[in-house]
């Protein structure tokens, strides 16, 4: 038995399968009625900062700090947004159903992943419900996932 990757970064494959990763599940969470008002305001660019966001939550480059604005940037992206819980469940539906399609057919690796999407929307729903510009404080650096959960 072969030895897995040291983070799910190298295990799922790097930055090219995170791009498919967000590419496919985009391609769905923006055709679907429930989840479609939630992005709204979406661009194309967002697709990149989701798979720069996860490369960096996975031990990858932290390319979402460097450039993007790290931790308290992501968290406020959300801000306003007022998800709900059944979004957020669809969410993970169509999440799950791109992690099973695009990610290496590893159960442990998809298991990991698809726990850190639970995780952090869970966090983006509480988020959510605060009003555009409110004062967050000082969410500390960007959480890192690994085999074993949160870092």
């Amino acid at each position: 038995m072969s030895e897995r990757p040291e983070t799910l970064y190298k295990a799922v494959g790097g930055i090219d399968v995170l791009h498919r990763l967000s590419n496919t599940f985009y391609d769905e969470a923006l055709a679907d009625p429930l989840l479609a008002p939630v992005f709204a305001d979406f661009t194309p660019t967002h697709i990149e900062h989701v798979a720069v966001w996860l490369a960096e939550i996975f031990d990858g480059p932290a390319d979402y700090t460097a450039r993007l604005g790290g931790h308290q940037a992501l968290l406020r992206s959300h801000l306003g947004l007022s998800i709900t819980e059944p979004q957020r469940l669809r969410w993970m539906e169509l999440m799950t159903a791109a992690v099973d399609k695009e990610l290496p057919d590893d159960e442990l690796l998809r298991r990991r992943v698809v726990e850190y999407f639970d995780w952090g929307t869970k966090i983006a729903r509480d988020v959510s419900a605060s009003p555009a510009g409110e004062d967050l404080g000082d969410p500390g650096p960007t959480p890192r996932w690994g085999w074993d959960g949160l870092r």
